[in-house]
């Protein structure tokens, strides 16, 4: 197997690669909007095409919502290398606020900024570039050596951005299909926009919204203030009592569980540097709010969080109305780590809430998502070689990091299809993923196949 001659190749052909993946990018693949169900369709009709032409026995499989792309290649005759599976999604975000847009957001460019080349327009990102640095790297891979270095199973959603309502059915259906040595995923990012990561480490997510009710209507608050109880006020106290002075959150039972990092990993850590304070200062803020005793890595990427994600109640129009309203609303997020059990926690939080309301006040509960952390086992002999093969092709050394948002596919592998799963993605901090204008670099595109192509090698010459 000749790596120089596939990384020579991915070199030479950026350009019409990063031609496809506009092409991709021009479909306005909105999965939440069932306005745009047929430009899903289409989006999958595009990848199955594409994969086909690899040679790759693809095709696009229906499900109660939008449909999945399931691809599948064999290795060599008698090769020792791992079967992979490859997971991507192919569904984007909605573009609102539109007018935010410097383009069309489903007319993709490349442009020339400061800080280098990048391509603009929704899901460049998050994830249609990041989920071609793959096909490109096999597409390389093939054009010089004939056949993939091993056995590969490509894996694509349409509903990532929308819940995901029919990925857990299809897995369970399809579970021996889809099953194979290890997954892939490529929708994280570098570290620090520069040192490639491999996420060891996902939160998981409680999402909950609740309403508490006082008087049966709205009341005028000149003749009911004072006597009456506001809802607002005993939501508000709810809400302040979630943390204590030092950052912690004060559910009972919360960190019953929670494991502390080993030395090893803390030392890597730290061995990272972390710049806390330009990450907060590029937001406009200086100090962390988290627990005092714990450093900012750990704060994001493996400690629990309770955060208030909307407050609402009475009147919040234009000037002014004198109520004293009849319900106040709240929803509430958790990100969990390992140790925590998501019902256990929502069944706390719930009392937690009832044991502050008073007598002529009532509480109704939403619940939403309910994931626990993913942990990877790094121990797999995988990490380490895909760790070299990253640190080949960047500057800085690849490391295991992290990552403090929930990516709930990757708990998926292991719980329906027993596979241990690696995040490996080439975004940036700056990206603007889910929101206006949003880019991938160029050179992420690029290294990210050089990558991708320098993995599948190590991958299969360690097995050989």
């Amino acid at each position: 197997m000749s790596i120089d001659a596939v990384l020579s190749r991915i070199d030479d052909q950026l350009p019409e690669a990063t031609e496809r993946l506009l092409e991709l990018l021009r479909i306005p693949s909105i999965s939440t909007d069932p306005a745009y169900a047929d430009h899903c369709q289409s989006a999958a009709d595009w990848l199955v095409k594409d994969l086909q032409s690899l040679g790759i026995k693809a095709e696009k499989r229906t499900t109660p919502g939008h449909p999945m792309v399931v691809g599948h290649v064999e290795g060599p005759k008698d090769s020792a290398a791992p079967h992979l599976l490859f997971y991507g999604h192919y569904d984007v975000q909605p573009v609102d606020p539109l007018d935010l847009w410097d383009n069309d957001p489903f007319d993709p460019q490349l442009e020339d900024t400061p800080k280098g080349r990048v391509i603009r327009g929704r899901g460049s990102s998050d994830d249609k570039g990041q989920l071609m640095t793959f096909v490109e790297a096999c597409r390389a891979w093939k054009a010089v050596n004939g056949t993939l270095p091993c056995s590969i199973t490509f894996f694509f959603e349409g509903e990532e951005e929308s819940g995901s309502p029919s990925l857990t059915p299809f897995m369970k259906e399809n579970a021996d299909e889809l099953r194979a040595d290890l997954a892939l995923i490529c929708d994280t990012g570098l570290f620090q926009s520069k040192t490639p990561a491999i996420v060891t480490m996902l939160r998981g997510m409680l999402s909950e919204e609740f309403t508490i009710t006082g008087p049966r209507v709205d009341l005028h608050s000149g003749f009911f203030g004072g006597l009456a109880m506001n809802p607002i006020r005993v939501m508000s106290q709810v809400l302040a009592d979630l943390h204590d002075s030092q950052g912690r959150v004060t559910i009972p039972g919360f960190y019953d569980g929670i494991p502390e990092l080993s030395d090893e990993v803390r030392a890597q850590w730290d061995g990272l540097g972390f710049d806390w304070q330009s990450f907060l200062g590029g937001v406009g803020l200086s100090k962390p709010a988290g627990e005092e005793d714990r450093t900012p890595l750990e704060m994001i990427w493996s400690r629990p969080t309770a955060e208030v994600n909307g407050i609402w109640g009475g009147y919040t129009g234009d000037g002014f109305k004198t109520v004293l309203p009849a319900e106040a609303h709240a929803k509430i997020s958790f990100r969990l780590v390992e140790g925590q059990d998501p019902l256990k926690l929502r069944a706390a939080f719930r009392d937690f809430v009832q044991s502050r309301l008073p007598e002529d006040c009532s509480v109704e509960f939403k619940g939403y998502g309910a994931s626990p952390a993913s942990i990877m086992d790094n121990t797999d002999p995988a990490f380490e070689a895909t760790r070299q093969a990253l640190s080949e092709e960047w500057p800085d050394p690849a490391a295991f990091v992290g990552c403090g948002g929930s990516i709930p596919i990757a708990g998926h592998f292991g719980s329906i299809l027993g596979m241990n799963a690696m995040l490996v993605g080439f975004g940036k901090d700056d990206d603007a993923i889910h929101s206006p204008n949003e880019k991938y670099d160029l050179e992420s595109f690029h290294k990210g196949t050089r990558s991708w192509a320098r993995i599948l090698h190590r991958l299969a010459a360690n097995a050989a």
